[in-house]
């Protein structure tokens, strides 16, 4: 008997018939589609490959030409110069390493660059890494270990025959491209050189700043100075080109275009021609420093509105032409002309340089001596040459006898025993007062012991010293021994604040320092009557079309009243125009009221260094001008004849003679 599990159902012809028409459908169709692909890959593999190849899509950069500075009149400053530049694109570089060092050979060979291997440091700390690479090859490896994407620029500004080379030879370069490119050119070369800064690729760090959000790596952006202060500003918005390229990276045609925007303009408060005259003027006075017996060595200047801190000039000597900065530099060229034997020409004294500025600072020990009610400004001091105070003993220059003078004529003349008595007066129980007393305070108040907050990177604060920062010195010193195991690190030596000390800080000695722009901002504020300024060089930010985007105008710091002020102005003015003024006669017949103060100050056993400040308030024209001879002498003899040339300038338009005085005041 059968099982009904065991039935199965019969196929009827019918449905024989429709399986086998389904199957070979399927067949014929995996049949073609199997021929298809062998017709694809096998007969047809090479044309299709090389049609590829040959519709390969680039994207190009275009960099955005950065803004023009002007200064306040117009006159462009820094602009921009067409050029070619050399870009290796990282990631289209052979990967084989050999070929690699072969590449870099051959272009390091057409750029005239070194193929020598040298240290090539990646990293910091103890994940530092060296390598033996070319200079070529070390810069793009160690960009690539920053910005692994981004193209590196290896010329910025390539000779029209390394571009003709590279252009026919591009099958040979693979991984080398040739960009358009805009290279910054600074027309007065030297003028103003420590003001502009440069600009470069933008670094791993700056990518991590607020300020540089979004840009793509590979941007040209500023680097320091201006550049990077409005960099914002200036850089412009980059473009890009998509380019069809074959296998080896030749260009077929180009395909869509994006155009770059050019960057903003900056106009600067300077005046051209002012700074020529300022920077010739630094010559002079180190000219008359040496022609009296001693080793001027450098020196800086600066000239601010009093009104409200636009920089109308400023200095340094040694200066330097930041054209050579466009392109490539070697290093051995690199320290030639600007490392330590050369003395330093990339270093702004203007802002970074910290001296002792000598009697210039005794206006502010007059403040101070007032505000304390330690004097006034009638009371008399009878100078004998010679201010002593227990064991301490000192003298004025050259042993200058003055009689009774009240504070008008010890500012005039310089008497420097007025001030010692003055400064020991002042001088507070350092426990009681740790940050001192109002001899500290009115610094501070001045701006001294502080930046000013001018729109340049690399000021410095200076110094005041007090009880707290002689303690915190000798801190440091400890440490240092302590670290290094040595007996001494000559940072400090272990006293207490003395009186010696104030005395000192009274005539803008000892260990007090500050920077010509820090005098300059201080005596702004006795022209304008109390404002301390906050000084800036930028002014206006405008358009293409010359239309003013953002004016550029920061607040002052702080409003202080300074006591006995029309005396201080008395002083200063009778030092210029009565017959025993320190200055009076480098600016007889000069034709404008100038109110100004020498100084001369001694540092760590060198050469006197030279100073002079003056302001004039012209009520269309004020001005105030700091400036310094290093090593130059007494105060009247080098600056102050440098100074007269820079208001020169100013008031009348030309430089006018050079006067050197015969004062030998501290």
């Amino acid at each position: 008997m059968e099982s009904p599990d065991d039935r199965r159902t019969q196929l009827s012809p019918q449905l024989a018939m429709r399986v086998a028409i389904l199957g070979g459908i399927a067949f014929a169709i995996f049949g073609i589609v199997f021929f298809r692909l062998w017709f694809l890959q096998v007969l047809s593999g090479d044309q299709y490959l090389a049609e590829a190849s040959n519709n390969r899509v680039r994207r190009v950069t275009i960099q955005a030409p950065r803004g023009e500075m002007t200064d306040r009149n117009g006159t462009v400053l820094v602009e921009n110069r067409n050029a070619v530049a050399v870009v290796v694109s990282p990631t289209t570089l052979p990967e084989d390493d050999g070929q690699r060092r072969e590449l870099f050979t051959r272009l390091s060979r057409v750029l005239g660059r070194s193929t020598r291997p040298d240290d090539c440091r990646f990293g910091s700390g103890r994940t530092r890494v060296v390598k033996q690479l070319m200079p070529l090859q070390c810069k793009v490896d160690q960009n690539v270990g920053v910005l692994p994407y981004a193209d590196v620029v290896v010329d910025p500004d390539a000779s029209r025959a390394v571009y003709s080379y590279l252009a026919e030879r591009a099958q040979q370069f693979p991984g080398v491209q040739i960009q358009n490119a805009w290279v910054r050119e600074y027309p007065f070369k030297t003028v103003g050189a420590h003001l502009f800064g440069t600009v470069g690729q933008v670094s791993e760090d700056q990518l991590r700043e607020p300020e540089f959000r979004g840009v793509r790596g590979g941007t040209i952006v500023g680097k320091d100075g201006l550049e990077y202060t409005y960099d914002r500003y200036l850089r412009g918005t980059n473009g890009a080109q998509r380019i069809q390229v074959d296998a080896m990276g030749v260009a077929k045609r180009r395909l869509t275009t994006d155009e770059p925007q050019k960057g903003n303009n900056v106009q600067l408060s300077i005046d051209a021609r002012l700074q020529r005259v300022g920077q010739a003027a630094l010559e002079t006075g180190i000219d008359t420093g040496r022609a009296n017996g001693n080793p001027a060595s450098g020196g800086a200047f600066v000239a601010i509105d009093p009104r409200g801190g636009e920089v109308l000039a400023m200095g340094s000597n040694p200066t330097f032409d930041p054209n050579d900065f466009t392109r490539p530099i070697s290093t051995r060229a690199y320290k030639a002309r600007y490392g330590e034997d050369a003395n330093e020409p990339l270093f702004n004294r203007a802002i970074s340089g910290g001296f002792a500025i000598g009697s210039t600072f005794k206006v502010v020990t007059a403040a101070a001596g007032l505000a304390d009610g330690q004097t006034t400004e009638g009371t008399f001091y009878t100078d004998t040459g010679t201010w002593t105070s227990g064991l301490q003993r000192r003298r004025n220059a050259g042993g200058a006898v003055f009689g009774a003078v009240d504070m008008r004529q010890a500012l005039a003349v310089s008497v420097d025993t007025y001030f010692y008595d003055l400064g020991a007066k002042l001088n507070k129980d350092p426990f009681k007062n740790p940050r001192g007393g109002a001899l500290q305070e009115w610094s501070r108040k001045f701006g001294f012991g502080e930046r000013t907050g001018i729109d340049l990177s690399g000021e410095m604060r200076g110094t005041v010293p007090d009880p707290t920062w002689r303690r915190g010195r000798w801190e440091i010193e400890q440490r240092c021994r302590k670290r290094y195991r040595r007996d001494n690190c000559f940072i400090a030596d272990d006293r207490p604040w003395s009186l010696g000390d104030n005395v000192s800080l009274a005539i803008g000695q000892g260990d007090f320092l500050a920077s010509p722009l820090q005098l300059a901002v201080a005596y702004a504020a006795i022209e304008n009557g109390g404002t301390v300024v906050r000084p800036h060089i930028g002014m206006t930010v405008r358009n293409e079309r010359d239309q003013v985007v953002e004016r550029i105008a920061p607040r002052p710091t702080r409003k202080i009243d300074i006591p006995g002020l029309e005396t201080i102005r008395a002083g200063l003015l009778a030092s210029t125009s009565e017959a025993n003024g320190t200055s009076a006669d480098v600016f007889a017949g000069f034709g404008k009221q100038v109110y100004g103060k020498t100084g001369t100050a001694q540092m760590d056993g060198r050469p006197d260094q030279s100073w002079y400040v003056a302001y004039v308030p012209d009520p269309e024209r004020p001005i105030v001008v700091a400036a310094v001879i290093e090593d130059g002498g007494f105060g009247a003899q080098a600056a102050a004849p440098a100074v007269r040339q820079i208001l020169s300038q100013w008031f009348f338009g030309n430089a006018g003679r050079v006067v050197a005085g015969r004062s030998a005041s501290y």
